[in-house]
């Protein structure tokens, strides 16, 4: 007989259809996520030790989303933890969950008592999709595609997603097939530590828009939206009125506008010929079935 779902309650309130943002690096994730954070109702994190802790750990070793109610529960309590409203908490939240929520002091970002849905915009969250799937089968994910070349270039310009590429972080317990590496056996591993940078960012562009690829197919409708990064950029109220119809409530607009957003196709001029040539050449399968010409 199937076990009861689980009923999570945190502050009090009964968490019921939280919402996740998955996304690529440099995608756009970060942009819905302040969005959330700042709409009516939400209580959104990004990024708390606690679940950072938990999906970089399934990112790495894919077979530990495989170990059934031990994984759900494990990151069934991280989330827990992170939402948590306490006095100070904000204090333990990275600068982008701060800034999202527009704190200023150590918080709370949100009162309890205003709360009604939770959710969680970290980075590399799509990882751990099938888990918070059946850790909470009534989530709703949002899933943010962008362009493999602008994504490249963001990445190269950014020393903490640089930082997945040394040597030093591929171990003896390192797992094949890795998408978060983008690698598909561990006979390729040396010809990966041997790639230029851009190839890197392409392969782990390219394992994270495969795995969107495997939710979209997998997923109802009524629980998986995909919006492109480029449609959320160039139409920002359009697109929170999709985002806000697919949710049944109120997204925030204004917190899209007034922003710093790199631009649309910006890897034109920040990417080397060679480089981009190298995305292309790596990403050219996806690229192609995603409609980036």
């Amino acid at each position: 007989m199937r076990p009861p779902p689980h009923i999570l309650v945190v502050n009090g309130i009964k968490v019921r259809r939280p919402v996740f943002v998955l996304a690529a690096p440099h995608s756009g994730a970060d942009l819905l996520g302040r969005a959330l954070k700042r709409s009516p109702g939400f209580h959104v994190t990004i990024g708390r030790a606690a679940v950072a802790h938990v999906v970089y750990a399934f990112a790495r070793r894919p077979s530990i989303t495989r170990r059934g109610l031990g994984a759900v529960r494990v990151l069934r309590d991280a989330m827990a933890e992170s939402w948590q409203i306490l006095p100070g908490a904000c204090g333990e939240c990275p600068a982008v969950c701060r800034e999202a929520g527009g704190v200023t002091g150590t918080g709370p970002c949100a009162a309890a008592g205003a709360v009604a849905r939770f959710g969680d915009a970290s980075p590399d969250l799509l990882y751990s999709a099938p888990v918070l799937l059946q850790a909470f089968p009534d989530a709703r994910f949002v899933q943010v595609i962008r362009d493999g070349r602008d994504v490249a270039a963001d990445m190269m310009a950014d020393p903490a997603a640089l930082s997945w590429f040394k040597p030093v972080r591929v171990s003896d317990d390192t797992e094949f097939p890795n998408p978060f590496l983008g690698v598909k056996s561990a006979e390729h591993i040396d010809r990966w530590k041997a790639m230029p940078t851009p190839g890197k960012c392409a392969l782990r562009w390219r394992g994270a828009v495969r795995l969107a690829a495997e939710l979209h197919r997998e997923l109802p409708r009524d629980q998986l939206l995909t919006l492109r990064y480029e449609e959320l950029v160039a139409s920002p109220a359009e697109t929170v009125e999709t985002l806000s119809r697919f949710l049944e409530t109120r997204v925030s607009k204004v917190a899209l506008y007034g922003r710093n957003v790199p631009k649309v196709g910006a890897w034109r001029t920040r990417l080397r010929p060679d480089d981009a040539a190298l995305v292309e050449k790596v990403a050219r399968e996806e690229l192609a079935r995603l409609g980036y010409r």
